[in-house]
């Protein structure tokens, strides 16, 4: 934990283990460093102290594992190497970037792009098709895990955040019912990173969206040189570990191949920001839903020319942070923008994942996909 006073203009003095005894929510180094920052904190303190009385209820998942991938965590009794090390799955297939000594997105450019490998048995991951199409709306793990038939302890929930979450954004906006009538969905998925080596997981989305045409373009300046304008087709669901499965046969040169055209689930993939790249990727792909996963809308003032985008073509954006503090700053953003509040107030959002960020700035618990708003 960094100290919350740090770069306020005297060196930092030791670990920040002074926290502050209103919030809770931020640690200093030392007295004279809590007293300078004040002038900052008190700004955040009296949110920060309400945020904090939610942490039962940003740590509570219906998982076998959910008090060792949060608390244990937070309190450094586990890792998330340890974590997933016991489950046979660091630094393995899909798993390669979810932990800290795993790859980053340079090595988005070698042949880890294509791994579409659970490697879990079958019994544990989604590698084929559902067995019932979904009865009503899903709003939380334990509806998914039920509707797809895997048991509690399986840890496939910390990669399906991603697809789960585009899923719930859809019916936050209201374009849950225009999925049954449409036989294409079109959207425009802003600043992907750990995500573009995750890309099988998105085939989930051929389960939530039973035939319909999912068009995805992802933008951002993540995205390599040498793949912008990459296309990739997701005919299947990414491979369970047993070599006997019958995904096997069926995903067999054709889960996450690029240059096919007749898929469910369609990646394309742009490099650069949003407001560059639009006019020309809305001639063949005018999007009914933009989604910024885990946006840092505050930390980066290339958000506000993309927000000002936004608001001109008046398409619905649903937007992720790692925490609702985050949200709160980024909903202020868009507000001194647009001069118009969330369309969507900020709110829990139910497929966050279900993996605490270790070291986070606060203590906070901070979980990829944490909390949701839209404008």
């Amino acid at each position: 934990m960094e100290c919350a006073g740090k770069g306020s203009g005297t060196r930092c003095l030791g670990p920040a283990r002074k926290r502050c005894g209103r919030c809770g929510a931020v640690s200093y180094c030392s007295a004279s460093h809590q007293i300078s920052h004040w002038k900052v904190h008190r700004e955040e303190c009296e949110r920060l102290e309400q945020q904090m009385r939610n942490l039962d209820l940003l740590n509570d998942f219906p998982f076998t594992f959910s008090q060792e991938s949060t608390v244990q965590i937070s309190e450094k009794q586990e890792s998330r190497c340890s974590f997933l090390r016991k489950r046979g799955i660091h630094q393995v297939g899909l798993w390669v970037c979810e932990c800290r000594c795993g790859a980053s997105v340079t090595s988005f450019g070698n042949s880890r792009l294509e791994s579409d490998t659970w490697n879990l048995s079958n019994i544990l991951c989604p590698c084929r098709g559902p067995s019932s199409p979904i009865a009503k709306a899903l709003c939380s793990w334990k509806d998914y895990y039920e509707w797809r038939c895997i048991p509690l302890q399986s840890p496939v929930s910390l990669l399906l955040h991603w697809p789960l979450t585009v899923y719930h954004s859809i019916q936050l906006a209201g374009l849950g019912s225009l999925t049954s009538e449409i036989s294409k969905l079109c959207i425009h998925y802003l600043g992907p990173e750990k995500e573009l080596l995750q890309l099988a997981v998105f085939g989930e989305l051929r389960a939530l969206f039973p035939g319909v045409f999912v068009q995805i373009e992802l933008i951002g300046p993540a995205v390599p040189h040498h793949r912008d304008g990459d296309k990739i087709d997701l005919h299947s669901y990414a491979h369970c570990i047993e070599q006997d499965c019958d995904c096997r046969y069926k995903n067999e040169n054709t889960s996450c191949s690029i240059g096919h055209t007749s898929s469910a689930v369609t990646l394309q993939l742009h490099r650069g920001y949003y407001h560059e790249r639009f006019l020309d990727i809305s001639k063949d792909s005018h999007p009914h839903l933009v989604i910024a996963p885990n946006a840092g809308i505050a930390a980066y003032a290339s958000w506000l020319p993309t927000i000002e985008l936004i608001k001109e073509i008046n398409v619905p954006a649903v937007f992720s942070d790692y925490c609702e503090e985050a949200c709160n700053l980024a909903a202020c953003c868009i507000n001194a923008v647009t001069n118009q509040p969330p369309r969507l107030p900020i709110q829990l959002n139910p497929f966050r994942q279900p993996m605490v960020v270790e070291d986070s700035l606060l203590h906070l618990p901070c979980y990829s996909n944490c909390f949701l708003f839209a404008m």
